[in-house]
């Protein structure tokens, strides 16, 4: 595995964990369930979308630099 493969797992949990806490906070204590709707989307599209950009930007730099 790749050190930004890691360093994206790493940050990736963090940031699932905290979407975890924070729809949970909402679901507990507010009254409206549909407030839990965006951490949810936003947990699961910040780490792909950043994922795809370290992929996009180690696939550039490899061929930049002609390793595989």
């Amino acid at each position: 595995m790749a050190l930004w493969q890691k360093l994206w797992l790493l940050f990736a949990v963090i940031w699932v964990t905290v979407a975890v806490l924070q729809v949970g906070t909402i679901l507990a204590f507010a009254g409206d369930p549909d407030k839990a709707l965006p951490p949810v989307i936003y947990g699961i599209a910040v780490p792909a979308a950043a994922y795809f950009l370290a992929w996009l930007w180690n696939r550039w730099r490899s061929r930049k630099t002609g390793r595989k």
